[in-house]
């Protein structure tokens, strides 16, 4: 079975390879993207989408493109032959796999002449119903080209299978580096208040969350985050917002957090589960808001839910950790034991491609 992995143009492996060696990429990371390569030894030949050299024009056509049409054609036309040399083609998000249906209906392949497609959405299935009519119906069409669609939440497995009816759909759990474990550690209620909070995404809802913490000066809470704006927390003296420099830093904070807190708008695309996933393996108890499908990977043995944009649950959740270390304990080692490679982890996500792809190809 010869897999192609195609990615969004600035993960080219060997930009990403310089950037996990030079210690530039925060947080739990390995040196190749996603670790699609732990699924190397288990096929024939692997290969990777390339980052080719762009002038100012170049670029521009690429980003021009891609503002229109909403993916990223001109990076998948440019890996082409690769694309086209493969049994089966593995993509991240939906901008690599709607680009790669339409080089196909460009190229003109029919379904006897072009590699299996396993088209990977994060944010599509959420966007759905904001998109235009003509934009739905367009991207309809492309999502015929796919062979699998797949997803890291059953919210948005459900919501493809309503409104994509006759295609074939999986669930297939995001993970990420498992390889190193920081083992939870006991403590008592008058140590650390301390709450860290991680993340870049859009959907993190940083108010309801600084407005459970401004209510007690004796908490702390260190946003770590180059996306949230300092505005939200002006006035709060026990509220930080900032990025951090290297992973030793990041690292710093866990060690010194007694809980971590990732607070979530509604959204229906595990948004947060990285954030999940690396504070598990830190060692830390964490809170999340109980939207996206997160309980798809840990349940509330594992992770404090709480209900979304309630200030009140919010802070209850943190006083009820807070006082209690035995709880907080259990359940960071009940979450960290979730994660390895028979749990949630990457080489787990890497694997379960292999297995939809061997299916799809009759066992090859």
């Amino acid at each position: 079975m010869k897999v192609h992995v195609h990615l969004a143009y600035g993960y080219d492996p060997a930009v990403w390879g310089r950037k996990f060696d030079d210690g530039s990429l925060i947080g739990i990371n390995e040196r190749d993207p996603y670790g699609y390569r732990h699924a190397a030894p288990m096929v024939a030949v692997m290969t990777s989408s390339k980052d080719h050299a762009e002038g100012r024009l170049g670029r521009l056509i690429r980003l021009g493109a891609r503002a229109i049409l909403g993916f990223d054609l001109v990076h998948a036309w440019r890996n082409r032959a690769a694309i086209c040399a493969a049994d089966v083609v593995w993509t991240h998000t939906e901008s690599q796999h709607l680009a790669i249906s339409q080089m196909f209906k460009v190229k003109r392949l029919n379904q006897e002449a072009r590699p299996k497609l396993l088209a990977q959405s994060v944010w599509l299935m959420d966007r759905w119903d904001r998109l235009s009519k003509v934009r739905r119906a367009y991207y309809r069409r492309l999502l015929r080209h796919a062979d699998v669609l797949t997803f890291h939440s059953r919210e948005n497995l459900t919501m493809a299978r309503t409104r994509l009816p006759d295609a074939q759909s999986e669930h297939v759990l995001f993970g990420i580096n498992a390889s190193d474990k920081v083992a939870p550690v006991r403590d008592d209620a008058a140590g650390s208040k301390l709450i860290i909070a991680v993340g870049n995404d859009v959907h993190r809802d940083w108010s309801t969350l600084i407005k459970a913490v401004a209510r007690h000066p004796d908490w702390r809470l260190r946003i770590v985050s180059t996306t949230c704006s300092k505005s939200l927390a002006a006035g709060v003296a026990n509220v930080e917002i900032a990025g951090v420099g290297d992973n030793a830093g990041l690292r710093s904070l866990y060690r010194q957090s007694a809980i971590a807190i990732v607070p979530l708008l509604p959204n229906a695309h595990a948004s947060g589960i990285t954030a999940l996933q690396e504070a598990a393996l830190n060692g830390v108890a964490t809170i999340a808001t109980d939207v996206g499908g997160l309980r798809d990977y840990f349940d509330d043995t594992e992770v404090t839910y709480v209900e979304s944009g309630s200030v009140t649950a919010l802070e209850t959740a943190i006083e009820r950790l807070l006082a209690n270390p035995a709880l907080r304990y259990d359940r960071a080692v009940a979450a960290q034991a979730r994660m390895g490679i028979e749990g949630l982890s990457s080489y787990a996500f890497a694997k379960r491609h292999v297995e939809i792809s061997r299916r799809v190809l009759g066992g090859r």
